[in-house]
């Protein structure tokens, strides 16, 4: 646990302007299946004509090590739209390479044909030339949001806990450079997204940030009560949370996948998921509501949640996705889902 004392407030914090719905962009860099320029192309302008004031997309070097920045890029351009209109977020600590061998080695069989690889780059230059790399690749649009990509999974990856330390001071030296950036004004926020909200409220206690990301913790299906006391500490030092992966890996709205993983109905803990979901998906049908719209509505009920992430390669579903911050879900069903034991605020 770090020495350093947490602050109330974040005297260096930015009043982060963003809209109710962030875009991910992990299709364009060809996640699992190929995709063709245009088809991601028509994505982005419908994400383009649907977004109220100003589009916010949120990328990163890893996304078909670097793919999907340069689609971004290239379609923005084609597009003609005016760079005040669009807000990239960067995560950054993947560096494009040359590929010298059949599929990338950085993630395989998760990117489908690429024509780079990637290596991990954490550290003070290594996350500066990720930053530069990456607005080259965008064209004349830049990342004004930055970030350091999955830092949980780089720390997972030590080898003992020497290691560990080393890869700890790694980030915090990569978090130096970010805020740099930002003091010299090249970028208007730096933040953090992971999978494993614990790393970040460390890091939190160590790094000035802006605004985090959490992703697969906080979902109307899980939702422990220390992150959500975390989520008042952020609140209280002005740190904007924006929530990612909703659905659990889509097992919330009817994916056979529960955080990525293959459900299994032999297993006791799959069966007790399957259970809790048929119960969710009864009342949603009794207050006439869609799963989608009660995991949204769930999802941004705490202080100091500004947005969701979500992400789709389907055109038709990028107006679904904005319209799901309009809709309304009554108290009683909350109250309900309470009484059934499907939620646990408390």
């Amino acid at each position: 646990m770090s020495s350093k004392p947490l602050k109330t407030i974040n005297p260096d914090s930015t009043e982060i302007q963003i809209p109710k719905i962030v875009f991910g962009t992990s299709g364009l860099g060809n996640l699992y299946q190929s995709k063709s320029f245009e088809s991601k192309k028509e994505i982005i302008k419908a994400v383009l004509q649907h977004s109220k004031d100003f589009a916010f997309f949120d990328t990163a070097g890893k996304y078909g090590a670097g793919l999907a920045l340069e689609v971004l890029g290239q379609s923005l351009s084609e597009l003609d739209i005016d760079p005040e209109k669009v807000i990239i977020s960067n995560k950054l600590g993947w560096f494009r390479t040359e590929l010298s061998s059949q599929e990338p080695t950085f993630e395989p069989g998760i990117w489908k044909d690429l024509k780079n690889d990637a290596i991990q780059k954490i550290s003070y230059q290594g996350i500066l030339e990720c930053f530069e790399q990456g607005n080259r690749l965008l064209g004349k649009y830049h990342s004004q949001f930055v970030s350091v990509h999955d830092p949980d999974e780089y720390l997972l990856a030590a080898k003992n806990t020497e290691d560990y330390n080393l890869r700890y001071q790694d980030i915090l030296q990569a978090y130096l450079a970010l805020n740099e950036l930002k003091a010299a004004g090249k970028v208007k926020a730096v933040g953090i997204g992971a999978k494993d909200w614990k790393t970040i409220e460390r890091i939190s206690l160590d790094v000035d940030l802006d605004w985090v990301m959490i992703a697969n913790s906080l979902t109307v299906h899980s939702h422990p009560k220390e992150l959500l006391d975390f989520l008042l500490l952020l609140n209280d030092r002005n740190i904007t949370v924006i929530n990612s992966a909703i659905f659990n890996g889509g097992f919330l709205t009817g994916s056979d996948f529960y955080n990525y993983r293959l459900v299994d109905g032999s297993d006791p803990f799959d069966l007790e998921l399957l259970k809790w979901r048929e119960d969710f998906f009864e009342l949603c049908d009794k207050f006439s509501i869609l799963p989608a719209e009660a995991c949204y509505n769930f999802s941004t009920r705490y202080p100091g949640i500004r947005s969701i992430a979500m992400s789709t390669s389907k055109v038709e579903k990028v107006p679904v996705n904005i319209a799901m911050a309009t809709v309304k879900v009554p108290e009683e069903f909350w109250k309900e889902m309470e009484q059934k034991g499907l939620i646990n605020e408390k």
